[in-house]
């Protein structure tokens, strides 16, 4: 995670004569407008707190390596998401940050947009079709820490948006790739394995997440990926 960079955009909404809200609820000071709003889009690979290569090395060599706990007590309910804050769910900003020409409602729904997985490149035109995938799935990170967690503090990682931790992707994909880490799965399109590796360990380093011995060794030829 060619988009149309920030500076088109806004010289583009320069252009309109009615102002666009910069959030995701509805100003009712506005002139009357349409149902729908476009808001500005993002490259989906421009993933939030991404670090560099060597941040992400020395990030990868400060994990502690250890073998999975147990699935014990394990439910998604124990992760609670999607927050919502400002009118807008995680999954509705998530849509809205990673697509392209996204339009939302009063209700800030996306009702049409352009989303390119980057697992897989493809390209998804239903915004009910687009999966927001957790890049450290939530009973991989209960195996590795989370177990020892409250509920907030699992809300907390299910609904980051300050991380690399939550992205759009096709609906194959993320359920092709499930909870397994990855040494046992790793995205179809190559070009992105390195920036799956940068984000993982990102994620597993902010968290104190464990990680096997193979998970450890797989981020390191992803990074090796980075060039």
């Amino acid at each position: 995670m060619a988009r149309s960079s920030w500076a088109t955009v806004w010289v583009a909404l320069a252009t309109v004569p009615l102002a666009l809200t910069a959030g995701c609820g509805t100003d009712e000071d506005q002139a009357p407008r349409d149902d729908a709003e476009t808001r500005p889009s993002a490259d989906p690979r421009a993933l939030p707190g991404l670090p560099d290569v060597d941040s992400a090395r020395e990030q990868l060599a400060a994990l502690t390596v250890a073998e999975p706990a147990s699935m014990d007590g394990y439910s998604r309910d124990r992760f609670p998401h999607w927050s919502t804050e400002d009118g807008c769910t995680v999954r509705q900003q998530v849509l809205q940050r990673d697509g392209e020409d996204v339009r939302v409602d009063d209700d800030c729904q996306p009702t049409s947009g352009t989303w390119v997985s980057p697992y897989d490149n493809v390209t998804v035109t239903e915004a009910g079709e687009v999966d927001i995938d957790h890049m450290v799935p939530l009973a991989n990170a209960w195996r590795s820490g989370a177990d020892e967690w409250n509920d907030d503090e699992r809300e907390e990682f299910a609904n980051d948006l300050t991380r690399p931790q939550l992205l759009a992707a096709s609906a194959r994909s993320n359920r092709a790739k499930g909870d397994q880490g990855p040494e046992a799965w790793t995205p179809e399109a190559e070009e992105f394995h390195c920036d799956y590796g940068r984000a993982w360990t990102a994620v597993k380093h902010h968290y104190d997440l464990t990680v096997t011995d193979a998970e450890g060794d797989k981020l390191g030829e992803m990074l090796d990926t980075c060039g």
